[in-house]
């Protein structure tokens, strides 16, 4: 288990289409707490592999409790193999990301998604998400599919510099 680096920038590793996992076995699972590790230590609620320069499938997601509604427990998941197999509705707001730390704009994705995975047992799940947990399951697929936040920016003016 380790903080790593997060790869930042426009570069190769985060343009590429990360492989599929045939197999979870330990080194799977080391690589989930490298990126929760990681994840827990920035201003963030979810990260790729390809963020650490690994290019393979899997995702940590860590929201704080009350981050999308007052009451909303913590949520900490891993995916592994994920997809978006439902997507409808329209929303568009605010994306930044651990990889391009210095912009932040709008972005436009579906309302909801429903999304396949894999947990770390190699369990099946259906994760339904809706608004802001929508936008971050959508966010960091586009990772594993080395796409950036960026490329889906319509209106360039909402690109703004930040800190």
């Amino acid at each position: 288990m380790a903080q790593l680096p997060i790869v930042q920038g426009d570069v190769p590793v985060l343009r590429r289409k990360a492989a599929k996992v045939g197999r979870i076995d330990e080194r799977v699972r080391s690589l989930a707490r490298d990126l929760h590790d990681t994840l827990g230590g920035v201003a963030g609620v979810g990260l790729a592999a390809p963020q650490i320069g690994v290019s393979e499938r899997v995702v940590a997601i860590r929201v704080p409790a009350g981050y999308l509604a007052e009451d909303q427990p913590a949520i900490v998941l891993t995916l592994v193999n994920p997809e978006i197999v439902q997507a409808s509705g329209e929303q568009i707001g605010p994306e930044g990301c651990l990889s391009l730390p210095d912009i932040v704009a709008d972005v436009p994705r579906a309302n909801k998604v429903t999304v396949r995975t894999l947990d770390l047992d190699g369990n099946r799940q259906r994760i339904h998400a809706e608004g802001e947990f929508a936008r971050i399951f959508q966010h960091e697929i586009d990772h594993l599919d080395g796409i950036l936040f960026t490329d889906r920016v319509v209106d360039r003016s909402s690109v703004r510099r930040v800190g």
